[in-house]
């Protein structure tokens, strides 16, 4: 079974200050998705399909343009594509204020990418690095999902997510017996040196144990007609806030709220680091160091 890996990359990156998405954070300079890729392709993934913004191509291509070298697990080439994440693809009844500049989130990335996956798949953010562990589970996962209703998230615990350097935004899970029950889309989560995290907008303390997403969801091709009318709802309320966006978290705690869709909750033994502040660079280029060198990964991503 063919298996693909979608790759949020088209965010601004704002907190971080500029395009984080392709900084060499490796020791030889590699960036973090294709971390993700090695990853996934060890997993038996066969395919790569970036989401982008336009003028982001040409980068891309001289970041991962090797991936055309590559084989996959069974021995076929890794097959890769590209979709855009722009306005060109918000639907015709809504109409954009002059003054906005960024995009309408990753339920709206993940949406124009449909023309490009046509198989099971696992999508996630461009700078997140998840462990091989989570593909693994992934892979076997989506191998099992039936066609229609039924979806696969990846957790980590919130202690292991959050950032010293400023505030994170997570999706908040409950779960019951291996399923999750809701996500609830969570900002200004605050991790302090003693270990303790709190929701400051709702100022109260969070249990520094408790499951959050992380964006790692495995999805058929079925959830494209779901995440449009789910999209097109959003757009039908947001009005001109420049600010709006429909985030996947949100969408999946809609459709559990509904009862249209049932989400494996699976838990990665591997660890996940990120970059949200570019003081956290220097942790996550220590971290990646320290991995090469136990042999989790080789010398050199490229080679």
């Amino acid at each position: 079974m063919k298996l693909s890996l979608v790759i949020m990359a088209a965010g601004l990156g704002s907190r971080y200050g500029g395009n984080k998405q392709v900084e060499g954070i490796g020791p030889h300079g590699e960036i973090l998705m294709e971390y993700s890729i090695h990853d996934a392709l060890r997993a038996g993934f066969r395919k790569v399909v970036f989401i982008i913004k336009p003028d982001m191509r040409e980068m891309m291509e001289n970041c991962c343009g090797y991936l055309s070298r590559r084989t996959a697990l069974d021995g076929s080439p890794v097959e890769v594509e590209y979709a855009y994440q722009d306005f060109s693809s918000i639907p015709a009844f809504y109409s954009i204020p002059q003054e906005r500049t960024r995009p309408f989130g990753t339920v709206h990335a993940l949406l124009c990418a449909a023309d490009a996956v046509r198989e099971p798949f696992c999508v996630i953010n461009a700078d997140d690095f998840y462990g091989f562990d989570a593909y693994r589970q992934m892979a076997q996962a989506l191998r099992r999902l039936p066609e229609e209703g039924c979806a696969a998230m990846v957790g980590y615990l919130l202690k292991n997510t959050a950032s010293l350097h400023g505030t994170v935004t997570r999706g908040l899970c409950a779960g019951r017996e291996g399923f999750l029950e809701s996500v609830r889309e969570t900002r200004n989560i605050q991790l302090y040196a003693d270990g303790s995290l709190r929701d400051l907008g709702a100022d109260r303390p969070l249990d520094p144990e408790a499951v959050v997403s992380m964006n790692f969801w495995g999805f058929m091709p079925s959830i494209f007609p779901v995440l449009r009318r789910d999209f097109e709802e959003f757009l039908r309320s947001a009005g001109d806030d420049l600010r709006a966006e429909r985030l996947l978290p949100e969408m999946v705690d809609g459709q559990l709220r509904r009862g249209a869709l049932k989400v494996s909750l699976l838990s990665s033994a591997g660890q996940w680091f990120g970059m949200t502040y570019r003081e956290d660079r220097e942790s996550v280029s220590r971290a990646l160091r320290k991995l090469h060198e136990s042999g989790e990964y080789p010398e050199s991503l490229r080679g």
